[in-house]
């Protein structure tokens, strides 16, 4: 279970009473009074019902963040045909499972309610249209780098790590809440964003005398760690908070429990994500 230490300070309710009211667990809901009328956030940089599980628990993803790949990519030692490995089963996940997974959450955004739900509603409704549209760029981008530092993107068969976070992904966004699909969104590009800045941390002072897989992944370090992308994370964030605080009024062990579970199977999904040294030599589609 999460620690709440020091978090009261940036969260207060108003209750129908006009009393201030501080909720000492997970800060959502008037602990006196059930009835109150109005939730209002102070401070939505504040809010850190989710974000939490990224703050306690970073220690436990260095696996996934600072996995080998990710130091071979940092300090350049990475094989360009690894490299070229992983950006095809990142191809596969962008072009196919994504789109997917964004359009089944779109798909449960809710069509009524009260109107300061709708509000709520329309901004999920916008903010997943961005991903969409994100998402469409970075597919051609895939391909723009793989072409101009000519890394083979097709001669690979797709990986079992793939095939289990695509269908994780169909998985969560069908039978889960949109509550649960956002903060996977959420888990996801965290990880990813601090993966790269993992890399990015390492990269030695650029030479004349690199390869074009070195200048491959420096091009797809700085892609994904712009103040945009962070940006970006930092909004879906907000989003997944927002939703959960409008769902949990009051204690929900079960529901910060759940939202654990999520955290910690991306988390696992990434590691595996990341390809081991010598796959590139086994998973060539030419081997077969």
């Amino acid at each position: 279970m999460l620690s709440t230490p020091g978090l009261t300070e940036h969260f207060v309710v108003v209750c129908n009473c006009q009393r201030r009211c501080r909720d000492p667990l997970w800060l959502i809901g008037c602990s006196s009074h059930i009835d109150f009328i109005q939730l209002i956030i102070l401070s939505v940089v504040g809010l850190r019902v989710i974000v939490n599980l990224h703050l306690v628990n970073q220690s436990h993803t260095h696996s996934a963040t600072q996995h080998e790949f990710l130091t071979a990519a940092g300090t350049l030692t990475l094989s360009r045909a690894r490299l070229a490995l992983w950006l095809c089963q990142d191809r596969i996940y962008a072009a196919h499972a994504y789109p997917r997974f964004i359009g089944l959450l779109i798909s449960k955004i809710p069509f009524d309610g009260p109107a300061v739900e709708e509000e709520l509603n329309r901004e999920t409704l916008a903010l997943l249209t961005i991903c969409l549209e994100g998402v469409i760029r970075e597919v051609a981008f895939f391909e723009g780098v793989a072409d101009e530092w000519r890394l083979d993107i097709n001669g690979w068969i797709e990986r079992k790590a793939t095939r289990d976070y695509t269908a994780e992904m169909a998985r969560v966004a069908s039978v889960g809440s949109l509550e649960e699909g956002l903060v996977f969104l959420w888990a996801m590009e965290q990880v990813y964003l601090d993966a790269w800045k993992y890399v990015k941390s390492l990269l030695p002072p650029q030479s004349d005398s690199e390869d074009d897989t070195a200048h491959a992944i420096r091009q797809l370090t700085n892609n994904w760690t712009t103040p945009e992308f962070e940006e970006f994370v930092q909004k879906v964030e907000i989003l997944a908070n927002r939703h959960f605080a409008r769902r949990h009024h009051g204690h929900s062990h079960s529901a910060v429990r759940a939202m654990e579970s999520i955290w910690a199977r991306v988390v696992e999904l990434e590691e595996m994500f990341w390809p081991e040294d010598g796959e590139d030599t086994r998973l060539s589609s030419r081997a077969f």
